[in-house]
């Protein structure tokens, strides 16, 4: 019985979740309420909230879940920190998106461009995954240095994240964007693990 009231909520939060999805895509996050979505996916707002504690956490359901620090912390001995970080990047870069995939995400994009709320959230989101591998990186390397790498870190990895879309937007095949996105991570980690100084010569 509690596998099935699992599968049943799963199943309510992507309907949720897919009905919400549509409503953004076709007028844009601002112009869509949470009585409305809650009235179309036919729960009460309550049930919507039990799932979604507010509208901006619908919508932004797994940005920021990339857990650096937890791959940070639970890295092999003897491994640095960037090389652990390098290969969970290098691993998602070589997973091929299903070209049946892409258009719910490049709508995806565009609802989060189009909107100052979302990007702000967003933001926010993208700021507590940068504090946590902070705290994680603090033991090792003290506070003020582990704040400034955390930072160098997750600046390059949104500058991964906004060029591939850049591609995708472009009309670039999912291919196409993914064999870019390999190259990336490689140049983005160089730069990190050696420096500015890495581009000289080039």
């Amino acid at each position: 019985m509690a596998g099935l009231r699992e599968r049943k909520k799963e199943q309510t939060r992507q309907r949720i979740a897919a009905v919400a999805w549509r409503m953004f895509t076709e007028r844009g996050f601002d112009a869509v309420t949470v009585n409305e979505i809650a009235e179309a996916a036919e729960v009460a707002k309550a049930t919507l909230f039990t799932y979604f504690p507010t509208k901006e956490s619908l919508a932004l359901h797994g940005v920021g879940d990339d857990d650096l620090a937890g791959i940070v912390a639970r890295r092999p001995a003897g491994q640095t920190f960037l090389t652990a970080l390098r290969a969970h990047h290098r691993a998602f870069a070589a997973g091929q998106l299903p070209e049946a995939d892409l258009d719910a995400l490049l709508a995806r994009v565009r609802v989060i461009r189009n909107s100052p709320t979302l990007q702000n959230a967003a933001n926010g989101l993208l700021y507590q995954q940068r504090e946590a591998l902070a705290q994680v990186l603090a033991d090792e390397y003290g506070p003020t240095a582990a704040a400034l790498m955390a930072a160098q870190v997750a600046a390059s990895l949104l500058t991964l994240q906004e060029t591939y879309f850049q591609r995708l937007l472009g009309g670039a095949s999912a291919e196409e964007a993914g064999r870019a996105l390999a190259q990336d991570v490689e140049l983005a980690f160089d730069l990190l693990e050696h420096g500015l100084d890495h581009t000289e010569g080039r």
